[in-house]
């Protein structure tokens, strides 16, 4: 009985009954609230405010659209604090049209006027992306405070326009209004945005003078840490950061991102974060350092990141976490546990899909990743700009053009044409996939918006394709046709255009125009000029850029010897590489061993080979691969086949190995490793077949050597080539079957290069075939009749055959010609 006259007593005291419901609200009892709302029988407009206001405090949106739709049909009214939760409500389900009927209704009631309703509004319309309805009701609203300049300011950031925040910022100055510490941080945060470090610094000394450097006032500080860092003062952030006494987990974050460039710089502060300070990393945290570990292929960091996300359960339910790991696996080659990620996401984004159908592209997945597309359509057709990206990328042969094509009918559709980043990227897919045509039409159809980025896709794609002459054209058109001038990605392109057609003229006209601009400094285009004059023979010019090199990277050092390497200055290559100024990569390690093999001193190789153990560095497959030459060249098979044994099998590995068995006579080891790298699901390739056919050709397994050529593409999809067909003629020929050489050779019809005829002419000067000989010579003449190898050979079988006439005659006819066969050496290592 007690407890009833105090429940009825209660409930006939409107303000007692109508703070117990918001107490039960803040206590997170939602329902009880709604049950003492129930039993109140003379509600109040603040009663009802209440209710909705319990209703926002626990995310039930509907049930607050609800009870005001209740408040009224029950003729309630409602004053302004009824609106500015309508409005929070409307911006929360993101219901603009919901929100532009609170504003109405503002207006009609003539609440308006009420300034916190008007801040509230223009917080919602620019959080709603309607920045100019923000800017319209900031302008009408007749008394303004901070949080209106404040709301207006974080609008423009929010909408990406940090030009109009400085501008609301400088207008709020004028007016008298003092900053607080929100209103610094906005300037901040769009100085940072603009790159415009003064007058961040200037905002800086503003803050001080005002006491906004107290501990207090995090925000302020953790702004102050973004522009330095993204101005690239890493100090002054650093210097910032040390000097908050209360740090967040804001700033760790910020100051962690400020060092996002420098990986140890990166660890040793989230090493610091968990042992110095009162917090442990969050999801911003990690999405931070994931996308470092991808760039830097740091593999275990990344799966210890993974790993401790996984034991605070952050994963699945934080989607940019989850995406950041995606995109991590993809870039470690690690696809199948992306996909496994990816499948297991209790929800996606737009960003998901793309990273996934990205992360399928990038590792040649392709038909994965158009099935990916194909069901992102099915899920939703809202794709952007990104997704275009991602899935053209998966268009890299001919194979793929029709596709290629469809997302290009289907780009136009979805409104993308005029992003001129997609247009290039539908030009870079063209090339790749052999259609030259389409990818200039594209081009020319869009010349009034094309940008350098236009020029040098069709530039580089043109010279990954290998339509090298293509490339030089484009070149000449650019320079005829655009407005701007060539950059550093132009010149590198166009270099190793030349360096591949080995234009030594052009090359040389191409550098004089580099020196006349301020590109001949930059390190990339001074490596392209090495690699250049390395292609065309010129070490002397290669030399002399090396030498002129300002700042030079490891690139440049690599290019250098690389060049002396190929251009058969070997010492000098060995010198060079013991001056070395840098740590040396894989391709260090591969171009030196190289040079050792050429040399063909063990004891250089073994040193290079100690190296790559001290650094680590010894499962690369590139150097596995040099080594496995190196050792095999060297006459050290067993130590090569212990390398190749002891490494992660390459494609390359395998081939390197079964070349070594054919070098060394062991041809039915080669066959046996061939069939051991077919069950070992390794992609053969026609360098295999290369390996195999010399291997069969040095041990005279000729029978084997025939049978394997004939399933070359039957059975391995792999199209013979010249250097295949010399191999056979070439076997053939060793073992005296010279009628069957010639048959296979006409057989090959126009197909046949001097190369092949000249293997044959080899054979037959070997067995003194002097009548076939002088036949396949004639034909030689014609086809090449610079090459001197050719009638050396035929003037050997003339002396052989006894027929000195003849070979007097032919010797003095290459005199005649100025033909000249390069003299040849050998080596001794004297020590």
């Amino acid at each position: 009985m007690p407890q009833r006259s105090f429940h009825d007593g209660a409930l006939g005291h409107l303000p007692i009954s109508t703070s117990l419901l918001t107490v039960y609200s803040k206590a997170g009892d939602f329902k009880s609230s709604i049950d003492l709302f129930g039993e109140i029988h003379n509600r109040d407009i603040i009663a009802w405010n209440a209710i909705v206001a319990a209703s926002l405090e626990n995310n039930c949106y509907s049930t607050a659209m609800e009870f005001f739709e209740g408040m009224n049909k029950a003729q309630i009214g409602f004053d302004s604090t009824t609106l500015l939760l309508m409005v929070s409500v409307s911006l929360h389900m993101k219901n603009f049209d919901q929100g532009w009927a609170i504003h109405c209704l503002s207006i009609k009631s003539g609440m308006l006027v009420d300034i916190n309703l008007g801040n509230a509004l223009t917080d919602m319309y620019a959080k709603c992306c309607d920045l100019r309805s923000a800017e319209s009701l900031f302008e009408e609203m007749e008394y303004r405070d901070v949080v209106s300049w404040n709301s207006i300011m974080r609008g423009s950031l929010y909408n990406g326009d940090p030009e109009k925040s400085l501008y609301y910022f400088k207008r709020m100055t004028c007016t008298g209004d003092t900053a607080d510490c929100i209103s610094l941080s906005c300037a901040i945060s769009a100085s940072s945005r603009l790159g415009r470090l003064a007058f961040g610094q200037s905002i800086h000394g503003q803050g001080i003078k005002l006491g906004y450097k107290e501990s207090s006032h995090v925000s302020f500080s953790n702004s102050l840490i973004s522009l330095y860092s993204q101005s690239g003062n890493s100090s002054d952030a650093e210097t910032v950061f040390r000097e908050i006494e209360q740090k967040d987990v804001v700033s760790w974050n910020a100051m962690i991102e400020g060092f996002a460039s420098n990986e140890k710089e990166v660890f040793d502060l989230l090493v610091e974060m968990q042992t110095t300070g009162s917090f442990q990393p969050d999801v911003v945290t990690f999405t931070t350092i994931l996308p470092l570990c991808a760039e830097f292929l740091l593999s275990k960091e990344g799966r210890t990141i993974h790993a401790f996300a996984i034991r605070r359960q952050m994963v699945p339910d934080h989607l940019p976490l989850l995406n950041s790991l995606i995109d991590m696996y993809s870039k470690f080659n690690l696809v199948e546990k992306a996909r496994i990620l990816f499948n297991s996401a209790l929800q996606r984004d737009l960003v998901s899909w793309n990273v996934m159908i990205s992360g399928y592209s990038q590792n040649n997945y392709s038909e994965e990743a158009r099935d990916l597309f194909r069901e992102l359509l099915c899920w939703g057709p809202n794709c952007s700009p990104s997704t275009v990206f991602a899935i053209l990328s998966s268009c890299d042969s001919l194979d793929s053009l029709h596709f290629g094509r469809s997302i290009h009918c289907w780009k136009l559709k979805s409104g993308f044409s005029n992003n001129i980043l997609l247009v290039n990227s539908l030009m870079h897919m063209y090339i790749n996939c052999g259609d030259l045509k389409a990818g200039f039409s594209i081009l020319q159809e869009n010349t009034a918006v094309a940008d350098i980025g236009s020029w040098n896709t069709l530039i580089v794609g043109c010279v990954r394709g290998d339509h090298f002459q293509e490339a030089l054209e484009t070149f000449s058109l650019m320079r005829q046709l655009a407005a701007f001038s060539h950059d550093s990605i132009t010149l590198v392109g166009v270099f190793s255009a030349c360096a591949n057609l080995e234009l030594l003229s052009q090359g040389k006209t191409l550098h004089g125009l580099t020196l006349k601009s301020p590109l001949q400094s930059d390190t990339r285009v001074q490596n392209s000029l090495i690699t250049m004059y390395d292609r065309c023979e010129d070490i002397d010019s290669a030399r002399a850029v090396f030498k002129f090199c300002s700042g030079p990277n490891l690139c440049s050092w690599n290019c250098m010897i690389s060049a002396l390497s190929h251009n058969k200055e070997s010492r000098e290559a060995l010198e060079l590489f013991r001056d070395l100024q840098f740590k040396p990569n894989e391709f260090t390690i591969v171009s030196i061993l190289s040079v050792c093999t050429q040399l063909g001193i063990l004891r250089h190789g073994k040193q290079v080979h100690g190296h790559v153990f001290r650094s680590s560095i010894q499962c690369n497959s590139f150097i596995t691969t040099a080594l496995v030459d190196f050792y095999s060249s060297c006459g050290r098979l067993d130590i090569a086949l212990k390398v190749f044994r002891d490494s992660e099998k390459s494609e390359s590995a395998w081939n390197s190995v079964i070349a070594a068995y054919g070098y060394h006579g062991k041809g039915e080891q080669a066959i046996k490793l061939f069939h051991e790298m077919c069950k070992s699901r390794t992609r053969v390739t026609k360098i295999t077949f290369a390996s195999l056919l010399s291997a069969c050709s040095h041990s005279g397994l000729v029978n084997q050597g025939l049978w394997y050529y004939n399933r070359m593409l039957k059975e391995y999809g792999v199209e013979p080539e010249t250097e295949h067909q010399v191999y056979v003629v070439d076997m053939l020929g060793r073992s005296g079957r010279l009628d069957e050489a010639y048959e296979f050779t006409r057989g090959l019809e126009s197909k046949a290069s001097s190369g092949v005829w000249g293997t044959l002419l080899s054979a037959c000067n070997y067995h003194g075939a002097i009548k076939l000989g002088k036949q396949i010579a004639q034909h030689l003449f014609e086809m090449d009749p610079q090459n001197v190898g050719y009638y050396i050979s035929l003037s050997n079988m003339y002396v052989a055959a006894g027929s000195w006439k003849d070979a007097i005659e032919l010797r003095q006819y290459i005199q005649n010609q100025g033909l000249r066969k390069a003299a040849g050496y050998s080596l001794i290592d004297v020590g």
